[in-house]
């Protein structure tokens, strides 16, 4: 049975607050999962992380690439919201405004939260020069700024929204804080210094055009749900690249699991009815840090080619490899999720033999299926492997999951054993129309 169900079109709505996030390293596919349920909500709600994040939607014939903008934009009647706990590049999501209006895109109905931090230049500039001083120790990051901009958030030092459009405070607080990043700038990393007084003033006309969208997201999601409204919360990064509960150091600077929603909203744990978990049928990461089950052979390359794994944001090549049930059931735990979605089974068409990760031996030789709770511990696992035989035919066309191969059929059932959770959702295409619901 689907977790929610109802549509703009003349359903009966079952109203809920649902949340959408990633189970794996990110670029599940939640973008068009997202898509499909903003359909039914009157509201969309991002709640952290920034613009090194990316969602990739097919609607009507179009594509649609996403970085800050929450997916429910493509809808015009509905209420689409940035929550305090995403970081904000105004130069960039001011373009992204822009690029969307000239495709008929409105934003009548778009808000941004005045306690949103907002990522200025020496932020980016930080952290490049990080990332070099780290040399082959380096995380791997998007360097568009994300993480300085949360230290700077956490140090109480940062530059919010409501200072953005504010010219007299956003002046006096780019000059502080300015002025201290500088330092560091130079001093420690040999860097050039940020002209902070052309800063003030470039940034001061981004504040003058996003003026107008600021408003108490906390609020509004709350009068929305006491009003009996569908809520999406829209995740960005996934389960593995949390802050806490991913593969640290490797991680983003942020909360991507389902409980950074209600920080980043300002909602309480009780407004949440479901909360669905997206997934590949294999598994991708972009960057450094461990990857278990990676393939480093022709079959990576083959899922890697055939399924178009490259970055919504960066246009990086992701690394793939085989699906990890470890990850997968680790994710249900910490997120307390209610269901699964597993996208792109199509992809896998044409293999032979399809494995899948059930377990990791320790170099003890102890077996664990429990995902470890640090790098070290996990840099000396090896995958323990199932088989599966492999499937040729075009799934794309397949639009219930009676119609799926019985191999796809008996694959789709091994995961949800394996990961404990109900799949409800299965993709074997870009397209809305290529979702199977259960």
């Amino acid at each position: 049975m689907l977790c929610t169900r109802g549509t703009k079109q003349g359903m009966i709505k079952n109203m809920a607050a649902n949340i959408v996030i990633g189970t794996q390293w990110g670029d599940e596919g939640k973008g068009k999962v997202i898509d499909i349920l903003a359909s039914r909500a009157d509201v969309v709600v991002r709640s952290q992380g920034g613009n090194n994040a990316g969602h990739t939607v097919a609607s009507g014939g179009e594509v649609y690439k996403l970085h800050l903008i929450p997916s429910g934009i493509l809808y015009k009647d509905t209420l689409c919201m940035i929550g305090a706990g995403v970081v904000v590049d105004p130069k960039v999501i001011l373009e992204e405004i822009d690029g969307l209006s000239s495709r008929g895109v409105t934003f009548d109905n778009f808000k941004i939260d005045p306690r949103a931090h907002v990522i200025m230049p020496w932020h980016i500039i930080l952290d490049g020069l990080s990332e070099k001083f780290r040399g082959n120790m380096d995380i791997g990051t998007t360097k568009r700024g994300i993480g300085p901009c949360y230290m700077d958030k956490y140090e109480r030092s940062g530059i919010r929204i409501y200072d953005l459009v504010h010219p007299d405070i956003f002046a006096e607080k780019a000059r502080a804080t300015g002025k201290l990043r500088n330092s560091i700038i130079t001093n420690v990393f040999g860097g050039e210094a940020v002209d902070i007084e052309a800063v003030i003033k470039e940034y001061t006309e981004y504040g003058k055009r996003l003026a107008k969208y600021v408003d108490d997201v906390s609020v509004l999601t709350y009068e929305a749900n006491k009003a009996g409204k569908e809520i999406l919360f829209e995740g960005a990064q996934a389960t593995l690249l949390d802050i806490d509960f991913g593969t640290y150091p490797y991680v983003t600077s942020s909360h991507p699991i389902s409980a950074g929603v209600c920080i980043g909203t300002g909602v309480g744990p009780t407004v949440i009815d479901k909360v669905y978990g997206v997934a590949k049928a294999y598994t991708t990461r972009v960057g450094k840090g461990p990857f278990p089950t990676e393939l480093d052979n022709e079959t990576g390359d083959y899922i890697r080619n055939n399924g178009g794994e490259f970055g919504t944001t960066t246009g990086r090549p992701r690394r793939t490899g085989w699906f990890d049930a470890v990850i997968v059931r680790h994710a249900v735990r910490v997120n307390g999720l209610n269901c699964l979605v597993v996208n792109k089974l199509d992809t896998l068409a044409g293999l032979d033999t399809l494995k899948i990760c059930v377990a990791y031996k320790k170099p003890d030789g102890t077996v664990v299926k429990d995902f470890p709770a640090t790098l070290e511990e996990l840099e000396g696992c090896e995958p323990v492997y199932e088989e599966h035989p492999g499937f040729k035919d075009d799934i794309s066309k397949c639009r219930s999951f009676d119609e799926l191969p019985e191999i796809c059929k008996s694959y789709i059932k091994r995961l949800e054993e394996l990961c404990e959770c109900k799949i409800a959702m299965i993709g074997v295409g870009p397209d809305r129309e290529q979702q199977i619901e259960r």
